[in-house]
């Protein structure tokens, strides 16, 4: 049973560490960002950083050797990140994402390496053929001698070729149900990325399609029941996803906003001894993104709320705060662009590269249309699937 004091231990456990991110972020991952965008780039540097910092175990539990810490706890992480860097946010997002399943179901050597900071995971579910139904693979598994064969053609994969491992989904074995979980390892045999990511943004979290022929699995490297993997996504993880999403989208929205009112307020007209501040229509324009990005914040921490409570709302709120943080990313970046006038296309700015990355969450499985949809039959009171 846990004791208050434990429990309080590891909540200061967790404390610390992310008292330390600061120092990780302003160090490390912020004057990395602009080379890791340019560059197309995978943050290493950053991520290595979040490991020696203990940050890659943050939710990993106590007993292995991480800090124990929560929901709210990696969604404050991943929104500090995204603050100066939404690709390394991003990263961090799909990391915590996977060692929320690897921690209920993997084995004891994988978590304790993953609470150490030596094991990087990330998911990989999304297929060309299952578009945002991302619960319905049409990727395969099946029994070859002692182990599994996995084929799959899966479409987008965040740190691909660079992860340790994959949370990855398959029609089940053998056993009723539209899917099945395995641990595969991030360099296994058959394992091909397919091209290296080119894009609009979030250019740097190595997102790219990964293809598997032939790679074998030992049957232990099922992540739950055969089967078992629609109630395993929805219960774990489309919760710590949908929230991390939002997360990641917050601490954008932050920088964004952050960056346009640094750049109108140092901006100035010298004939007119005035800056683009003193603008009425500018201070209306950014006095709409701040409520809008309130709003988004407040959302990310009832959400967060009521999953700690169960309250009876938690998942409509977790359907809600993903679709709600993308699409307010979009609107206040739009915002943080409008105001720096055309001085906001310079990549020294700062809201160009926030522009660029906010386009992705929206259409990011479970895509903000396919979430209105789940929103709108659950107010009618109508089955989601």
């Amino acid at each position: 049973m846990t004791t208050t004091s434990s429990t309080a231990a590891t909540a200061a456990t967790a404390a610390a560490r992310l008292q330390g991110l600061d120092a990780i972020v302003a160090g490390t991952i912020a004057p990395a960002a602009p080379e890791t965008d340019k560059l197309g780039r995978f943050p290493r540097a950053g991520i290595d950083a979040l490991a020696a910092g203990g940050l890659l175990g943050l939710v990993s539990d106590s007993a292995v050797g991480g800090a124990g810490g929560t929901l709210a706890d990696a969604a404050a992480a991943v929104r500090r990140v995204a603050q100066s860097c939404a690709s390394t946010a991003m990263v961090l997002a799909m990391h915590y994402s996977a060692t929320a399943v690897i921690e209920k179901f993997g084995t004891g050597q994988t978590r304790r390496a993953v609470a150490a900071g030596r094991h990087l995971s990330t998911l990989a579910f999304s297929e060309a053929g299952s578009r945002s139904h991302f619960w319905a693979p049409t990727s395969t598994a099946q029994v070859d001698g002692d182990a599994v064969r996995l084929d799959a053609a899966k479409s987008w994969v965040t740190s691909a070729a660079e992860a340790d491992s994959y949370v990855w989904s398959s029609r089940p074995l053998a056993a009723e149900g539209a899917s099945s979980l395995w641990l595969v390892a991030g360099h296994a045999p058959g394992l091909t990325t397919v091209a290296p990511f080119d894009g609009l943004g979030l250019r740097g979290n190595a997102s790219s399609p990964v293809r598997a022929e032939g790679v074998h699995v030992a049957r232990d490297a099922m992540l739950g029941a055969d089967g078992g993997g629609f109630d395993t996504m929805m219960g774990v993880v489309l919760p710590w996803f949908s929230v991390l999403n939002a997360a990641a989208s917050v601490g954008l929205i932050e920088g964004a906003l952050g960056a346009a009112c640094a750049h109108v307020t140092a901006t100035r007209y010298a004939h007119l001894d005035s800056s683009i501040a003193d603008l009425p229509t500018v201070r209306a324009y950014l006095a709409r993104a701040k409520i809008q990005a309130d709003s988004a914040a407040l959302m990310l921490a009832d959400t967060v709320a009521a999953l700690a409570a169960q309250r009876a709302d938690a998942m409509l709120r977790v359907l809600e705060v993903k679709a709600h943080a993308a699409e307010t990313a979009l609107a206040v970046t739009d915002t943080a662009m409008r105001v720096c006038g055309g001085a906001a296309f310079r990549k020294d700015v700062g809201v160009e590269r926030q522009f660029r990355d906010a386009r992705a969450a929206s259409v990011m499985a479970p895509t903000s249309d396919m979430l209105y949809d789940f929103i709108g039959k659950a107010i009618l009171g109508l089955p989601l699937f």
